[in-house]
């Protein structure tokens, strides 16, 4: 699993949910960000405004990727996490890479750029499972951009799991760890190891 932490965190942060979600199989991976952050304004923000930081990350996180196939590990084991920015960078980056993953998990987040951005990535994620759980009045995370992601995620062949948490503060609850572990174990009955 290539966990992405959010702006302000560190690698530290993102694994602490290691804790909670820790499925038998499992090597959890995550980078960290220069100064904390992956870029510098809002995921709302015109793109331009926003790099080289959201480039830079998309190519770390494909790095990564690229690094666990050369191990031999094929990508229906490889497993996306990301929270807040870290989710907006790991979604991105799953869009503009499409192909069948293991399974990717945005918790608080969704695709990069403002509302008139062009959605016509190239690929199919051939069945790949997705969950995607925000609060639905979430300061950073519109829900209508979390809505907006599930849909152009299913135009992708993505199997999509969306759930708004009606009143949650900017944080990670108890139903999405049971989500992303549920995740987990498909990928390991799939791969039977």
């Amino acid at each position: 699993m290539v966990m992405i932490h959010g702006r302000g965190g560190t690698a530290e942060s993102i694994l602490a949910l290691v804790d909670a979600i820790d499925t038998p199989g499992f090597v959890y991976l995550a980078p960290e960000a220069s100064g904390n952050t992956w870029y510098p304004n809002s995921f709302l923000a015109p793109i331009p405004s926003n790099e080289p930081g959201i480039t830079s990350g998309i190519e770390l996180i494909d790095e990564i990727v690229g690094s666990i196939q050369s191990a031999g590990i094929d990508a229906t084991r490889i497993m996306l996490l990301g929270f807040s920015q870290g989710a907006c960078l790991s979604l991105e980056y799953a869009a503009r890479h499409a192909r069948r993953f293991g399974g990717i998990a945005g918790l608080s987040g969704g695709l990069i750029g403002p509302d008139d951005t062009p959605r016509d990535y190239p690929g199919s994620f051939d069945g790949t499972p997705v969950f995607l759980g925000c609060s639905d009045v979430d300061s950073h995370i519109p829900a209508k951009r979390v809505e907006e992601t599930a849909k152009v995620l299913e135009r992708m062949h993505a199997s999509v799991t969306m759930r708004l948490y009606p009143g949650m503060g900017h944080l990670v609850n108890d139903d999405e760890i049971a989500e992303v572990k549920r995740l987990m174990q498909g990928v390991v009955s799939a791969t039977g190891k």
